[in-house]
């Protein structure tokens, strides 16, 4: 915990700092959401088509979903939704003429979830 998924247009694969990004995306659920550094983990997944109504063409999205456990606040989740649409402006740099539509929500984790590392 956090598990945190961000899906992005290809058309971005060269215009998002994902690296950059998910430090500090990392570095917000530590301060926003009390996480623990090394219990962030994120994954990132291209998307191949990108549609938007009915247009095909000029745009992109990246839509950030994370998981916590049980127990934040709205508000918490609402300031760390914020938080990540603020770092997506600093590290999504869509080329001229692509239109982006980013966006981002916090939802917990069911209380089935569980983990192992090996």
């Amino acid at each position: 915990m956090p598990q945190i998924t961000v899906d992005y247009s290809e058309q971005l694969a060269d215009d998002f700092d994902r690296p950059g990004f998910a430090r500090a995306l990392h570095a917000a659920v530590v301060e926003i959401a009390a996480a623990k550094p090394p219990a962030c983990k994120t994954q990132f997944r291209r998307g191949e088509h990108t549609t938007v109504g009915d247009d095909t063409d000029g745009h992109a999205v990246v839509h950030v979903t994370l998981g916590l456990l049980a127990g934040r606040t709205d508000e918490t989740k609402v300031r760390l939704t914020e938080a990540v649409l603020e770092l997506l402006r600093q590290y999504v740099k869509p080329a001229e003429g692509l239109a982006l539509h980013a966006s981002a929500e916090v939802r917990d984790l069911d209380p089935s979830y569980r983990k192992f590392e090996s």
